[in-house]
């Protein structure tokens, strides 16, 4: 009988929520339920039977009450709220690949719907000229070939030469596509022109290297010409010939003219050093043929070549006499006429060369270093291989006024 009014008590306590207003429903406070509690417990003391025993009355009810409290805590537990935010996170990814889906599905048929219009012998394939012709139709533009071409290229991956309907996409990617292959030979016409453009300003430097330094092949009286500098180590030389032309009572005319020219150019002061510095500054000039110039370094070299002989004997004269040794006088005349007959045969080599148009640069030592000194166009040239920049000599002269 106990048992049954603890729970006549509990059904009143949610019978009087449930008659009461919706808030009243869910119990936040405890303090509100102790006061429901209470009041029904003294409207229930007034009943006849009612036990006052608080063992057998007032416990049920208090222990269902905190068991309704229990329950509203819960609510409140972090533990449940990070549940409740990873629910929704899944939620909101469910909802995005779906959208994604429907986006994926929407240009799938899209391009099947394009494929078709393509398509027009219904093959279910689309070939480079309907490909052409397709997108022609759409864009309302007419598109080269070779554009064309590296558009099925690009989209055929099956490799097969033809679009089919799983390497097919919409006309929106084929336009995209077909705009960066323009822009992209757009670049490589300009990167051309560029190209073009300095390829000529380098023939153009080149061309103004080449008429600076002549360097073209001798023509006649370039050959004649670079015979001419030879006779300035001839002239210093006769004087180791002195032994072998001593015989000579002029009937030889070769030995006439040498005799002749010989004296000239001893007549002249300092002819030596004229020669050398008309010869040396002459070579230093650009716009003369190269062999001529060539012919005039070398005759430079052999003549300050012809000055060892003489020290060398000057030397070992000096040493052998302080020594009490006499040089027997057909040995200083066989060594004094094997330079001479040395010296002819060099400038008769250069000479022949020369006619012939050839660089006479086999001469032992001498040659190669003639060859360093001579200006080419390797030396406008720079380490990449580019023709480097050339700028007139006048343009250079203002330049130098405008600093001053």
């Amino acid at each position: 009988m106990k048992f049954s009014s603890s729970v006549v008590a509990l059904a009143a306590i949610c019978s009087s929520a449930m008659i009461g207003s919706s808030s009243a429903f869910v119990v936040r406070s405890p303090t509100v339920v102790n006061v429901q509690y209470a009041s029904l417990m003294s409207s229930r003391r007034t009943q006849p039977g009612w036990s006052n025993h608080p063992s057998t009355s007032s416990a049920p009810a208090r222990s269902s009450v905190r068991m309704y409290e229990g329950a509203n805590d819960d609510d409140d537990d972090p533990a449940n709220e990070i549940a409740r935010l990873k629910s929704m996170a899944a939620k909101l990814r469910a909802e995005a690949s779906a959208l994604e889906a429907d986006k994926a599905q929407s240009m799938a048929d899209a391009a099947e719907k394009a494929f078709r219009k393509f398509d027009t012998n219904q093959d279910g394939v689309i070939n480079v000229s309907e490909l052409k012709q397709g997108l022609e139709k759409i864009l309302k533009m007419e598109l080269p070939e070779k554009r064309v071409n590296d558009l099925m290229n690009e989209f055929d991956k099956s490799g097969d030469g033809v679009l089919r309907v799983d390497e097919f996409v919409t006309v929106d990617k084929f336009r995209n596509r077909l705009e960066s292959l323009a822009r992209e030979e757009k670049q490589i016409a300009i990167d051309a022109t560029k190209k073009a453009k300095t390829e000529a300003e380098e023939a153009k430097q080149a061309e103004a290297i080449l008429e600076l330094i002549n360097d073209k092949p001798p023509t006649g009286q370039d050959k004649l010409l670079s015979v001419l500098p030879y006779l300035f180590p001839l002239m210093d030389g006769l004087q180791f010939g002195r032994f072998l032309l001593a015989g000579e009572d002029g009937s030889n005319p070769v030995v006439a003219v040498i005799a002749l020219l010989y004296t000239l150019y001893r007549s002249i002061p300092f002819s030596g050093f004229a020669a050398f510095f008309a010869l040396n500054f002459l070579a230093g000039n650009p716009s003369i043929n190269r062999l001529i110039r060539f012919n005039m370094q070398q005759a430079i070299f052999l003549d300050i070549a012809l000055f060892f002989p003489s020290l060398l004997a000057s030397i070992g004269g000096i040493a052998l006499n302080a020594g009490g040794v006499q040089i027997p006088t057909q040995i200083s005349e066989l060594g004094t006429d094997a330079v001479f007959v040395t010296l002819l045969v060099t400038l008769a080599y250069c000479s022949v060369s020369s006619i012939l148009g050839q660089e006479p640069n086999k001469i032992p030592l001498i040659s190669k270093n003639v060859e360093d000194r001579m200006p080419n166009i390797n030396d406008f040239v720079d380490e990449s291989g580019k023709i480097k920049r050339f700028e007139p000599r006048e343009k250079d002269d203002e330049n130098d006024k405008d600093k001053k």
